[in-house]
């Protein structure tokens, strides 16, 4: 029997432009998209945020630039915002899936798929989250390597600061730390034949330093659970489905200071029985990355939307 998972990504792979692609050629994905985003904007309300149903949907979508430099939480918002909207298509072309996985903030839409916040309450919870982040000093680069070459790379004693963020697969780990910290990093790579990027994020994220603003978040968390998750939740920091033991504030905040594991997730979630891994979202990382970790004759992931 088939049974179908959503992947919800970071914050590392969205684009406004591929959201405003996928719109203009999707009817399901249009009529979903107007539905959530005005939810959004309940949820928002009072937060000094623009009102996304008609910026992101209008006839003139801004740019990622503009997108960026709008006021705190609007491109986190607009991000979870897409991954609902790209879930609720992707049910009404294919029903519902059997469980959902949550990559770093993607966790706070997995979880509001899977019916623990509405999407207006979800939404506030990512709006808190993302006035966290401006807290969190530092930034992400972005390695073309494994995660022990990413280590080796970040091991000298100039860059005790910076730690693995992300394994997204054997050819791609992020790491995060001071700013000055990854400019030796990137340097460093180069000159060894490792292609990196700094992601276009103002924050750092997954770094055991982040201990205090953790802390601030699950209390965020705590004060605002809903129902419990109407189907599986998978976590890519956690490597397993949460269970109702789980305290949902430390772990969603666990994606603060831990470091999220793609390719361990995913092989947990063949050997409990998955077969199809469809992305919730208008980009493409994480299909590309599952396509590289898991075996076609035990898995199947189609094309996101975005192709």
């Amino acid at each position: 029997m088939d049974r179908s998972i959503h992947l919800f990504p970071g914050q590392g792979d969205f684009s406004v432009t591929a959201l405003a692609a996928c719109l203009a050629r999707d009817d399901v994905l249009r009529r979903a998209a107007a539905e959530v985003f005005a939810a959004v904007d309940e949820g928002a309300a009072g937060r000094e945020v623009p009102v996304l149903s008609s910026w992101l949907l209008g006839d003139a979508p801004p740019s990622g630039r503009e997108l960026a430099r709008a006021a705190t939480g609007t491109p986190q918002l607009a991000l979870y915002g897409a991954s609902l909207s790209a879930h609720t298509a992707l049910t009404i072309r294919f029903g519902a899936p059997s469980a959902v996985l949550g990559v770093s903030f993607g966790e706070i839409a997995a979880l509001t798929a899977a019916g623990v916040w509405s999407v207006a309450d979800g939404a506030a919870v990512a709006c808190d989250l993302a006035h966290i982040l401006a807290t969190c000093p530092g930034g992400l680069t972005l390695l073309a390597c494994d995660e022990s070459t990413a280590v080796a790379l970040i091991a000298a004693e100039d860059t005790a600061g910076t730690a693995v963020a992300c394994v997204n697969d054997d050819t791609e780990t992020v790491v995060s730390g001071p700013l000055s910290e990854l400019l030796r990093v990137e340097e460093r790579a180069r000159r060894t034949g490792t292609a990196a990027t700094r992601l276009r994020l103002p924050f750092s994220s997954h770094h055991p330093a982040l201990g205090a603003q953790a802390e601030q978040f699950a209390r965020v968390v705590r004060e605002r659970l809903g129902a419990p998750p109407r189907r599986p939740v998978y976590s890519a920091v956690a490597g397993r489905a949460y269970e109702p033991r789980d305290d949902l504030g430390a772990r969603l905040a666990d994606c603060l200071v831990r470091p999220a594991r793609l390719p361990a997730v995913l092989h947990r979630l063949t050997d409990d029985g998955f077969t199809t891994f469809r992305e919730a979202g208008t980009g493409s990382a994480l299909s590309r990355s599952a396509r590289r970790i898991l075996p076609a004759d035990r898995a199947t992931v189609p094309a996101p939307p975005a192709g």
